[in-house]
């Protein structure tokens, strides 16, 4: 099994979905990646931007915890 990556707020930062770059977010200290998640296209969906913890935002979205199940699981946030 790989080791699970990890990533500061500072690293995450840098998968903001701009410029090439792949669009990762955080929610409840788990990195999901939505590269590929057209509503996420150019790194933002509603609000909310890619490269950053997004678990407060999730609490207001219509459809809540159950399109994390969708996406791949890519590390976890560390302080």
């Amino acid at each position: 099994m790989m080791a699970e990556k990890t990533f500061t707020k500072a690293e995450l930062a840098q998968f903001d979905g701009q410029n090439g770059n792949k669009a990762y977010v955080a929610v409840d200290g788990v990195v999901y990646d939505v590269t590929n998640v057209a509503a996420w296209k150019d790194g933002a969906h509603h609000g909310n931007k890619a490269g950053n913890d997004v678990t407060a935002g999730l609490g207001h979205s219509p459809h809540g915890e159950r399109v994390l199940k969708k996406l791949e699981v890519v590390g976890k946030l560390v302080d």
